[in-house]
């Protein structure tokens, strides 16, 4: 059970001791001290900046890049949900996303409205708050390519527009104001013809399913590329493709993949990463970096 915390009334929904569980790709994890879904951004707003700035928030989106500790999350988890996720095509061939919408959507509006160069979206599970974040990529592109800037609530509930250049974005990272919760964005591409747009989109869909195990309790990519070298191919080598640890099991799909076969507990799922981090160590002599964010208490 949490620790009692004298929280800021909100119009939206508040849930103590929420399972996380149930709302994280690997379908394992402690629960949230407490669930704050917004109903809109001015709730938010007056949330953060009533809220003791000693209590620690944490956005959370699709939970496809996240392991969940056993022990939970302590303070405040932040989901944004519909009220979020709504997009709207600009002028030149801009589109204004909140950062609940899902990447799939935002490519298809994109190419509803022959808007070309977001069809990369479409390969990455997860929502748009996330890939600002993270400069989420695939297929050769990344958020920092089509970025125009982006709308923060700041820990203090203020709302600010950041532009790209500073965000700091190398490979998979931003440098966003700690605490700070992605509320929206505008990424610009080029004109396209429809069509030609969801060939791509297709295509890139169909190379997802071929190459890895979308359909299994997974994540996103565990490890990051390092300079030259891809994650996979180490893993691999050092002979780690089918290795278990518990109910969690490295993806013989794909090994950049780490599953959960249906009884991992988070623990599991780290630990078999550390296995993994530790055996591509000793054979190559590449220390590995994680890419799912883990979160929480152990």
């Amino acid at each position: 059970m949490s620790e009692a915390l004298s929280l800021p009334k909100v119009r939206g929904k508040l849930t103590q001791d929420a399972p996380l569980a149930p709302l994280v790709w690997f379908k394992a994890g402690g629960t949230a001290d407490w669930l704050f879904e917004p109903a809109d951004i001015d709730d938010l707003r007056a949330f953060l900046a009533d809220l003791d700035p000693a209590v620690p928030v944490m956005p959370l989106g699709l939970g496809s890049n996240l392991i969940v500790r056993d022990g939970g999350v302590p303070g405040v988890t932040i989901r944004l949900g519909k009220p979020f996720a709504k997009i709207h095509a600009e002028s030149d061939h801009t589109l204004r996303c909140g950062a609940g919408a899902h990447g799939v959507l935002i490519a298809s509006t994109a190419r509803d409205n022959a808007i070309a160069g977001l069809e990369f979206l479409r390969g990455i599970p997860g929502t748009l708050g996330g890939f600002v974040r993270m400069n989420g990529g695939a297929y050769g592109r990344e958020t920092a390519d089509v970025l125009v800037d982006c709308d923060v609530v700041l820990r203090d509930g203020s709302l600010k527009t950041l532009p790209v250049a500073e965000l700091g974005y190398t490979y998979r990272h931003s440098e966003l104001p700690e605490g700070a919760v992605v509320v929206g964005a505008r990424l610009k591409g080029e004109a396209g013809d429809p069509a030609e747009i969801g060939a791509e989109m297709d295509r890139i869909a169909q190379a997802r399913e071929e190459s890895q195990p979308v359909r299994t309790k997974t994540g996103g990519s565990t490890f990051k590329n390092p300079s030259g070298e891809k994650a996979w191919q180490l893993v691999d080598a050092a002979g780690c493709r089918g290795m278990m640890r518990g109910g969690a099991q490295v993806s013989e799909k794909h090994t950049n993949f780490l599953i959960n076969t249906g009884t991992a507990t988070s623990a599991d799922i780290e630990q078999l990463g550390e296995d993994v981090r530790a055996k591509v160590r000793d054979n190559s002599g590449i220390e590995l970096e994680w890419e799912i964010q883990r979160v929480g208490r152990k």
